[in-house]
């Protein structure tokens, strides 16, 4: 290398020499010039020195191609543009030919892989980037199809490829992610969801999911292997766990030989390396495979004795699922134990529903082991079941049940399975239970409306409530009894139930308006706040649905019962009575009258303006303020209060809500109008620009 940079630098240097000759040999000195040839002359003596080169590596093209670019040079500036112009257009219309063909080579590929000939597929996507090397969809397609084939290693040089064409590709990520977690490269499996959740934050969720399920894939490898070092060790526990199986899987024998050999595994695989060692050596497939356990599992046989084993079947899978989400996943796969785990919980055996209900209760408490049962078990019959151990209420078995469903009813996915069999399956028997309120059953009540309410967090599933009538019939009935037996503690989460219902403007409302409004009216004389402050939401949501609900509560002193409710509640108090102290006087001129009777100044809704954070209340107070302005007087009667300077405020200011600057604007203007010397106040505090940047808001 060396000598290579000394003989470069050499010919550099001989290169200025003969510049420097040549320059003078054309010179007009004839000394300069007779000079210059005796320093050739001795130039070209010196090159018979040898070179150090040994080959000549540069080799001749005798065939060389046409170069356009030597006829180019001829060309005009216009001629030579027109050409490149061409140029261009033609490689156009040929990416254009490729990618059509392109194209229709991946709708295929997609149609084989839907049909499941991922061999096929592969090929039609590899004929497609054969046309089109840079088609980014063709290179994610078929590395999901080379990770249904299980060749990982193929799938993630395509999502290299694809990511090449694309760098911010998430569907490359995503099958890269796959492919690593398959080859048990647990870290670089992480860093392609982790970029995904970096490039968008708005997949954290699912990426969660993703990430959740690398930990459990690494945790189980982790299981496995101590495990096995454990039994290699000879460890009694592990050893007794083969022995035990070994046993078990005997057939013929009866049925207390099989439920005596479940109890003691089950005490066997307490642990974590028990547990895995189960999984391992096929412990659920020789449970499962056992033809007595499937038999009582269906429930053919009802004998005591098979009642039993189906008692110690279920303890096992609790003792062998509990903290591991493998086994967990294992126990969902087969078809018989998933549809055992739903039929159970309603079994005539006391003993049979208990346990069945604490392996549920299990799934129910860890999100990822909730999805995992959710996305297995028939959620219409499992929440039917539940329901039925609710409604008929033995040995305590309703709190499990009732435990389990509000826990599901916390997932999304959930829900959705529900939408379609709401009825069936929640409605009739809920609404069931409101109806016959008693001791037996008011323990229970207040979770299953919990749960009921967590379901209604899904807009269809809300909407469905809130349009059916026998659900509101029951309502009306529950209240009643609550407040005549005093079952507070039912009485105050069915009140939030039917706040967040009432959101929804239904006809069936409009109907049960009155009705529901005249109960409220009367739990606003309990002594429990609670309660009152909940009726006054109720009052809140159901007036702004039925004009004639509005005057029969102003016929039943309403409003005065909402002023003195503003006067000495907490916040939520407070919000729902401005709702609905706004409400009425918006509909109705008497209800103005009956604030202003003991109100002249309208002290209490200046306060609200001056004192609440809560943009809501201060909304309402400023749009409260613009009804009662329309009664001749009352703007002349607040001369001289702070009342140009609190609705500037709000006019001016700068709240998430554009209702609370737009209702405050209206209540300035009409106050200016009806008494104008309430302009002189605006001047001086430069309020009419800003009353007429408000405008906009109420255009």
């Amino acid at each position: 290398m060396m000598d290579k940079l000394e003989d470069f630098e050499s010919f550099l240097k001989n290169v200025d020499k003969i510049s420097e000759l040549v320059k003078d040999l054309k010179s007009s000195d004839v000394e300069v010039q007779q000079k210059a040839i005796e320093k050739a002359d001795c130039y070209i003596a010196a090159m018979d020195e040898p070179c150090r080169t040994k080959v000549n590596k540069t080799t001749i093209n005798t065939n060389p191609p046409l170069q356009p670019s030597m006829s180019l040079q001829n060309e005009s500036p216009e001629n030579f543009m027109k050409i490149m112009e061409r140029d261009a257009e033609d490689r156009r219309v040929k990416r254009i030919a490729k990618e059509k063909k392109a194209t229709a080579l991946k709708d295929k590929g997609n149609e084989a892989y839907t049909q499941e000939d991922y061999e096929t597929a592969v090929k039609y996507y590899s004929d497609g980037l054969a046309e089109l090397r840079d088609m980014q969809p063709l290179y994610t397609n078929r590395a999901q199809a080379y990770i249904k084939l299980g060749r990982y290693k193929e799938a993630i040089s395509d999502c290299e490829w694809a990511l090449k064409c694309n760098e911010r590709c998430i569907k490359a990520y995503l099958h890269m992610g796959k492919a690593y977690l398959a080859l048990k490269k647990y870290n670089e499996s992480r860093n392609c969801f982790e970029k995904i959740l970096e490039n968008e934050p708005g997949r954290e969720k699912m990426m969660k999911e993703y990430l959740t399920q690398v930990d459990l894939e690494e945790e189980k490898e982790s299981q496995e292997v101590t495990a096995m070092q454990e039994f290699d060790k000879g460890d009694g526990k592990a050893t007794a766990v083969l022995q035990l199986l070994e046993k078990l899987s005997r057939p013929g024998q009866m049925p207390f030989y099989y439920c005596g050999g479940f109890e003691i595994l089950s005490q066997a695989v307490s642990n974590c390396t028990g547990q895995t060692l189960f999984r391992l050596n096929n412990g659920f497939s020789i449970i499962s495979g056992n033809d007595m356990v499937r038999s009582c599992l269906l429930q053919e046989t009802k004998d005591p004795d098979s009642q039993e084993l189906c008692v110690s079947v279920l303890r096992l899978w609790r003792a062998i699922c509990c903290g591991n989400d493998e086994n967990q996943r294992m126990l969902m796969t087969c078809p018989i134990r998933r549809q055992s785990i739903v039929d159970l919980v309603t079994s005539e055996h006391v003993a049979v529903r208990k346990e069945c209900l604490a392996l549920l209760c299990l799934f129910s408490q860890i999100p990822h082991s909730r999805r995992l049962a959710i996305d297995n078990l028939n959620a219409h019959m499992l929440v039917r079941n539940l329901m039925a151990c609710i409604t008929e209420p033995q040995q305590q078995q309703e709190n499990t049940a009732v435990n389990i469903l509000e826990n599901f009813a916390a997932e999304k996915r959930f829900c959705i399975q529900l939408r379609n069999v709401l009825s069936d399956s929640v409605s009739v028997p809920f609404t069931t239970i409101l109806r016959n309120i008693s001791k037996s059953n008011q323990q229970v009540l207040p979770s299953l409306i919990s749960a009921v309410g967590c379901l209604a967090q899904d807009d269809a599933i809300r909407h469905d409530f809130a349009h059916d009538p026998e659900c509101w019939k029951a309502f009306l009935v529950a209240i009643r009894q609550c407040s005549t037996c005093e079952y507070k503690e039912v009485l105050y989460p069915l009140l939030g139930l039917i706040i967040n219902l009432s959101t929804i403007t239904s006809p069936v409302i409009q109907e049960h308006a009155v009705s529901l409004c005249d109960c409220c009216l009367g739990l606003l004389r309990d002594s429990d706040g609670g309660i009152v402050t909940r009726a006054t939401g109720v009052l809140s949501t159901v007036l702004p649905q039925s004009s004639e609900a509005i005057q029969h509560v102003i016929e039943r002193d309403a409003v005065r019962t909402m002023r003195r409710l503003l006067k000495g509640t907490g916040q939520t108090a407070t919000k729902y009575a401005i709702k609905t102290l706004t409400v009425c006087t918006a509909a109705s001129h008497l209800a103005r009258k009956e604030l202003l009777k003991s109100d002249k100044k309208l002290s209490i809704l200046r306060h609200l303006l001056a004192s609440s954070c809560d943009e809501m209340v201060s909304g309402n107070a400023a749009l409260c303020l613009a009804h009662c302005l329309e009664l001749e007087g009352i703007a002349g009667n607040l001369l001289g209060t702070d009342i140009v300077l609190l609705l500037l405020r709000h006019a001016a200011g700068d709240a998430k809500r554009t209702a609370v600057q737009q209702n405050a604007a209206i209540a300035l203007g009409k106050l200016c109008r009806s008494e104008p010397r309430h302009i002189n106040r605006l001047q001086e505090l430069h309020g009419l620009e800003i009353l007429h940047s408000c405008m906009k808001l109420i255009m």
